[in-house]
């Protein structure tokens, strides 16, 4: 299922004719056409009457998904939602509640890390404040204290590799000055490249009541991120090695292997596919979930999505069903 503006012609000529009546309607009377969200001709490629020119749909570029997509021989019952999305092609090639908005765990980083990327530089000294004290239970770590500091390259690393919690306030409060102002950007980002039903109430993913996402705006945050180099050499680390400063100025060693475990090598990778990297994120109220991107045996690209997945071990195996549909 994919995005063409030929499947829409007689509809789009329609639609332009009765702008064209609107816009200069009898006795030159001008009617403005309000923007929705949700209306379905915002999507349209209209004609501007005065100037002539075409305006592209914003989806002309990417995979859509409005509904279901079945795939022959894929079931995936304890999933709670999960995509197959082609990059070349723009095909949606499985689609199950995409548009469900659900609890994104650590899935949520993948934004931190887009906005850090894009309004930080590697090489940006951030100092850890008492907030990277966090005490909720069976969050993840990397052991940082009031007073550490490293660059955004190095924390950006920790956060993706390892899916620091920690490191995600520090990156936050770094790059914007506080928790909430990094928060506000976050949400400002992801309603700019089309993520308009998901909302993020903190940088990391733990759970907070009006934290969450769909499994389509994790597909349209994922690919902008892997524009950006950076972000693509990170996602493809195993394993990571770093040296920091402690707040007397002191050096501390830090080593972390990835939270994939593709990766890691834990899990075959299924027969022509090679998983390039991603993110993992696990808590009670998201279940497992797992995004990554992919390349077929021609080497095209694929971004696959799992989320609310009952245990690890069918993640993975859930995961490698989906990628097998890939020929």
């Amino acid at each position: 299922m994919k995005c063409t503006n030929s499947s829409h012609k007689p509809r789009v000529v329609s639609v332009l004719l009765i702008l064209a009546v609107l816009l200069t309607g009898c006795g030159g009377t001008k009617y403005d056409m309000a923007y929705e969200l949700n209306n379905e001709v915002s999507g349209f490629q209209l004609l501007n009457i005065t100037n002539q020119e075409t305006l592209e749909p914003f989806a002309a570029d990417l995979c859509v998904a409005n509904k279901d997509v079945k795939a022959a021989g894929v079931n995936l019952p304890d999933a709670g939602t999960a995509a197959l999305f082609n990059l070349k092609t723009l095909d949606t090639l499985y689609a199950k509640n995409v548009n469900a908005q659900i609890n994104p765990a650590s899935l949520t980083k993948v934004m931190t890390a887009l906005v850090a990327i894009k309004y930080g530089s590697p090489d940006q000294m951030l100092t850890a404040s008492e907030n990277v004290i966090i005490t909720e239970p069976g969050a993840q770590l990397c052991g940082i204290k009031p007073g550490d500091q490293m660059t955004l390259e190095q924390a950006l690393y920790i956060l993706l590799i390892y899916s620091a919690n920690d490191v995600a306030v520090m990156i936050a409060e770094g790059i914007s000055g506080s928790v909430e102002d990094f928060v506000a950007l976050m949400n400002t980002e992801a309603a700019e490249i089309g993520a308009t039903n998901c909302n993020f109430t903190n940088p990391n993913g733990l759970t907070e009541e009006n934290h969450y996402m769909t499994t389509y705006d994790l597909y349209l945050i994922f690919q902008e991120a892997i524009k950006y180099d950076l972000f693509n050499r990170i996602i493809q680390t195993s394993s990571y090695s770093t040296v920091y400063k402690d707040r007397n100025g002191e050096d501390k060693s830090l080593e972390v292997d990835t939270t994939n475990l593709y990766l890691r090598g834990t899990y075959e990778m299924p027969a022509n596919v090679k998983v390039v990297g991603g993110k993992t994120g696990t808590t009670n109220a998201a279940g497992h979930c797992l995004m990554l991107l992919s390349t077929g045996s021609d080497g095209t690209p694929y971004i696959s999505i799992i989320m609310k997945e009952t245990s690890g071990e069918n993640l993975y195996a859930d995961m490698s069903r989906l990628l097998g549909i890939i020929k």
